[in-house]
């Protein structure tokens, strides 16, 4: 989708993939800690209608850890985050990758980790 995300369209209705994502993300051992609604807060702040648009912070407690560990500062760049849109009659869902962004962090560690967060974000969106 671009050089830092990746994801797919589903055909399922936005509420159905909000819930689809988040059983996904836990069998993969991810808890969503936070929940933007994007739409909502357009609305609220600047009274402007938006299309249905929710961004999932998504985190790994165990790998998250691991990479706060190896780099303290990576904090900056967590968590993952998941958006699911409505795009005209469809939904898509776009994953953070975390391979484009934590080679920022330039630590092999940190990008040993970022491999299997992405495989384990593949995962999800497969399954959707």
């Amino acid at each position: 989708m671009s050089e830092y995300s990746f994801g797919k369209d589903v055909s399922i209705g936005f509420d159905a993939a909000i819930e689809r994502v988040t059983q996904e993300l836990q069998k993969e051992g991810f808890g969503v800690l936070t929940e933007i609604d994007v739409s909502a807060t357009m609305k609220k702040k600047l009274n402007v209608d938006f299309s249905p648009y929710r961004i999932l912070g998504a985190c790994n407690p165990n790998l998250a850890h691991q990479a706060i560990s190896a780099e303290p500062e990576i904090g900056a760049l967590l968590p993952c985050n998941v958006v699911v849109r409505q795009v005209e009659n469809k939904v898509r869902v776009e994953i953070m990758d975390p391979i484009s962004v934590l080679k920022l962090v330039r630590n092999p560690a940190v990008e040993k980790l970022a491999g299997e967060v992405r495989q384990r974000l593949e995962r999800v969106l497969a399954a959707l």
